[in-house]
């Protein structure tokens, strides 16, 4: 009889027990049910801007810019070329021309070095304007070129390497120099002279005396 009675109460307690259980974790679904987005990514919201806007800014022209470059600080920053380009006078081929004498130097020339297409057909004598633009983003500027360079983006910088580069060649064509802005202080020329001031007195006429009749 107390062997029974004890088997009924363990039996009992294993059933609570799984009642208790299997309230729980209804209960916890119940209370931290995770709600699983439509799609398993993360949405980063950014800001919708032109794509001018976003792109470009304002820079000065490349001949103001050359006004102030630094031939020293343009030798400074294509030391970051030297792995592909040399320029020494020797003017040697590595994995890109030679740029000794590259400026005033029409593209597509320097011998013994294979070009692309795209540099042989765009062929423009290498001044300021088209060193400028061409050192911004050079697979922009001609698409099919060989040059892996990603570009300089600074403005100034662009302006002193170019100045170097004018530095190399002996014979290069001078720099381009900007046109300087218009006085607006200066005087405005008059139409006409300023009226003489005696001139401008008015006399008072002459009085008739009245003759009596």
């Amino acid at each position: 009889m107390a062997s029974s009675l004890e088997s009924n109460k363990l039996m009992a307690g294993i059933l609570t027990a799984g009642i208790i259980a299997m309230g729980a974790g209804v209960v916890s679904r119940m209370i931290y049910s995770p709600e699983m987005p439509e799609e398993n990514a993360y949405h980063v919201a950014v800001e919708e801007t032109g794509a001018t806007a976003a792109t470009e800014t304002a820079e000065e022209p490349i001949e103001v810019r050359l006004a102030s470059a630094s031939v020293e600080a343009g030798e400074a920053a294509a030391k970051k070329c030297a792995a592909c380009h040399t320029f020494d006078p020797g003017n040697e081929n590595k994995i890109g021309p030679g740029l000794y004498d590259v400026y005033g130097r029409p593209g597509g020339t320097h011998a013994g070095f294979s070009y692309s297409q795209a540099a042989l057909e765009h062929n423009a004598p290498w001044d300021a304007a088209e060193l400028d633009k061409f050192l911004t983003s050079p697979r922009t500027y001609m698409p099919g070129t060989k040059m892996a360079f990603a570009g300089i983006s600074k403005p100034d910088e662009r302006a002193d390497v170019i100045a170097y580069l004018h530095s190399l060649n002996p014979d290069a064509p001078a720099l381009p120099v900007a046109e300087a802005a218009p006085t607006a202080d200066a005087p405005a020329t008059p139409d006409e002279a300023p009226p003489d001031p005696d001139a401008a007195i008015e006399q008072a006429p002459e009085q008739t005396p009245e003759q009596g009749g």
